[in-house]
């Protein structure tokens, strides 16, 4: 149910009015992300319904309030429950991403979150002198590292037109903080990396690797994980999954090209896949520009529209195996 805010003078319509321009355009925070799907949903199971539909499995729906900031209050929590196990859920339907070409995107799994802190301690002193075992030169020689590292991936991506960021590992420098005041050497110094590891990353490897930079970069760096998400299996998307079979069959009735990818954020399917649970990530929104917590965020009324019969086929198909 959650979105990310808004900077309301950056919008060209009121960003939680609704607007409806004479294109058909409909601009709302929420619009592609998340508002848009959870109506869908709805919408075709009303259709389901008056249709007199019935359908082999149950059909849940699952509204939580926290996703954007994580989810860790919500999905996280609720697939440990009792009450989301004596649901018996066998399959799930999750947010994808919106296509700028015909392309429908499908999201089979997803990166791990590597949120991490590095804090470099030294010794502290007067501005002016050259103090050994300075805290600025660990961050340094860390810094360093992980933006080696981005570069490298960077190239991966660069070089091969099949990849999509999904596929490499992205590393951030997103804070940097530490120092009492100008003219004094401090005593510590953090760094804060954003890591989307890829499915194909050893999460043990990766650690190790860390680990040694830290070590060689001298005494007094240790790590902090403000995240650290555990290796998913991504769910499976050939004939040893019935419901993909059930999937593919009901997308190709509709004739949509389906493009298969690794999500490169984070959504609540992670903490299904993590309890064993198959989970295909869809948002029907081909010809789309992605404006996902971007400003004028938008979707067209014909895109959306369809998006919903394209659900009630999906929901029909998949819900009877």
């Amino acid at each position: 149910m959650d979105v990310v805010p808004v900077f309301e003078n950056s919008w060209t319509y009121p960003p939680f009015s609704g607007h409806i321009d004479n294109d058909g355009k409909i601009f709302a925070r929420g619009s592609q992300d998340m508002k848009c799907v959870g109506i869908q949903y709805l919408e075709a199971i009303r259709k389901l319904k008056a249709a007199q539909v019935t359908l082999k499995r149950t059909l849940h729906i699952s509204f939580v309030p926290d996703e954007e900031i994580g989810g860790h209050d919500g999905m996280e929590k609720f697939v440990k429950m009792n009450e989301f196990k004596a649901l018996n859920i066998g399959f799930a339907l999750d947010e994808g991403m919106a296509s700028p070409n015909e392309d429908f995107i499908v999201f089979n799994g997803e990166r791990s979150i590597w949120q991490t802190h590095v804090h470099c301690t030294g010794q502290p002193g007067h501005g002016s002198l050259l103090i050994p075992n300075t805290a600025g030169e660990k961050i340094r020689y860390i810094i360093n590292k992980f933006m080696d590292l981005r570069e490298e991936q960077k190239r991966i991506l660069d070089g091969d037109p099949k990849l999509t960021i999904g596929d490499v590992t992205t590393v951030n420098l997103n804070q940097l903080y530490g120092g009492v005041q100008s003219n004094v050497v401090p005593e510590k110094l953090t760094a804060v990396f954003d890591i989307r590891l890829a499915v194909t990353v050893d999460h043990v490897e990766f650690e190790a690797m860390i680990n040694q930079w830290c070590k060689e970069a001298g005494e007094g760096v240790t790590i902090e994980f403000e995240q650290k998400n555990p290796y998913v299996e991504c769910t499976k998307v050939d004939a040893s999954n019935p419901f993909w079979t059930a999937f593919k069959a009901a997308t190709d009735e509709l004739q949509l090209k389906l493009d298969i990818r690794i999500f490169p954020g984070g959504t609540d399917s992670r903490y299904i896949r993590r309890v064993g649970i198959p989970a295909i990530g869809f948002s029907p929104m081909n010809r789309t520009p992605v404006l996902l917590h971007d400003h004028d965020e938008y979707i067209h009324s014909d895109i959306y529209l369809r998006g919903i019969d394209i659900y009630v086929n999906i929901i029909k198909a998949v819900a009877n195996v």
